[in-house]
């Protein structure tokens, strides 16, 4: 190809890449709120079933979208009223119990005296050295992590307010929004558009709602198991297993092994409770994959195994937790696509 003017070419062609640049640069720096309006998404999709269903019993859609999230600002409510207490007292021991330690003008002597009884081969000398040292010249950035902690909790609140105003919005206008959407196709194509998009809407709500429910009947049933066994903070148990179940693949598993753990500590558990707790939830994990799951998960699109682990490795890869919610659903959303559109046109030729 004969090139009749290389300096505009050239001249195109650094704009074009500047122009990439910006655009990676502003996609970057707008990351927080494109996570901010996909967490939204996920959840008003989630949602919409919900108000589907309360429209269908004779509510308007505002009053439909009303009572939803009231009961999902419920649920979270109670959660922190169950958990926040406990671990309060529980936080508040440990600062007196420091605080005692530390005002005892002998606490360094107890400790020294415990760390030769403990490792009599160790140097007591050389080790209390070592930690005031590193103590002093990372005080400083010990205050810092601190601070940081501290901004970042109050950005998740922050975040936390934004993703419910946005949820909020989302669920209450997902009709038009659709609508809208669907008017960008042309009038041609446009409905089998329209079916294709309902479906993945539809999956995606469905198996959020499915998610939910097979976590409160974990939560459930630990609850009470856990009550009926003596286990340490039955209630607080019971809300991380519910919110293990939120996660796929490995939630229930991950839930029911700290809450073995839980069950095993000296001071509050027994080993005979933690036999009991790890028994029941071994059977409820069977129970749960072969009856509980494929009776809920009926409605939405089904994805292999394998497909399931690498959507959920791949998601927790890009956005961590979230993500790997959130991957699930798009890899069933991806399938629907392929078995209806793809397949089709490929067989068609």
């Amino acid at each position: 190809m004969k090139i009749h003017n290389p300096f505009r070419l050239a001249f195109v062609a650094t704009l074009g890449v500047g122009l990439a640049i910006i655009l990676l640069q502003s996609v970057a720096s707008l990351s927080s709120v494109l996570l901010y309006v996909g967490t939204a998404l996920f959840l008003s999709l989630g949602l919409d079933p919900v108000v589907s269903w309360l429209e269908r019993r004779g509510l308007p859609r505002w009053a439909a979208v009303l009572a939803a999230v009231v009961g999902v600002l419920g649920a979270v409510t109670g959660i922190l009223l169950i958990v926040l207490p406990v671990l309060v007292e529980q936080v508040t021991q440990f600062v007196r119990r420091i605080t005692y330690l530390l005002n005892r003008s002998d606490w360094q002597a107890d400790a020294e005296a415990w760390v030769e009884e403990t490792f009599p081969n160790v140097d007591v000398a050389v080790v209390f050295d070592a930690f005031n040292g590193w103590l002093t010249r990372n005080i400083f950035s010990i205050s810092e992590s601190l601070v940081s902690l501290t901004v970042s909790v109050a950005n998740g609140l922050f975040g936390a307010l934004i993703i419910l105003i946005l949820t909020i919005y989302l669920t209450a206008s997902t009709p038009s929004l659709k609508n809208a959407i669907y008017q960008i196709v042309s009038a041609s194509k446009r409905e089998g558009f329209r079916h294709i998009a309902e479906q993945i809407t539809d999956s995606v709500g469905y198996y959020v709602m499915g998610q939910v429910t097979l976590a409160a009947i974990n939560g459930f049933l630990s609850a009470i198991v856990l009550s009926i066994i003596g286990a340490p903070f039955p209630m607080v148990l019971a809300v991380v297993a519910f919110l293990g179940s939120m996660i796929p693949l490995v939630g229930t598993i991950s839930g029911s092994t700290i809450i073995v753990l839980v069950c095993l500590l000296p001071a509050v558990g027994t080993p005979t409770t933690a036999l009991i707790a790890a028994v029941y939830y071994l059977v409820y994990m069977q129970i749960e994959a072969y009856v509980l799951s494929p009776r809920i998960m009926s409605r939405a699109v089904s994805v292999p195994g394998g497909v399931v682990v690498v959507a959920a490795l791949s998601g927790g890869a890009i956005l961590g937790l979230l993500g790997a919610l959130i991957a699930i659903p798009v890899a069933a959303s991806v399938l629907i696509v392929y078995r209806q559109v793809l397949i089709p046109r490929m067989n068609a030729r």
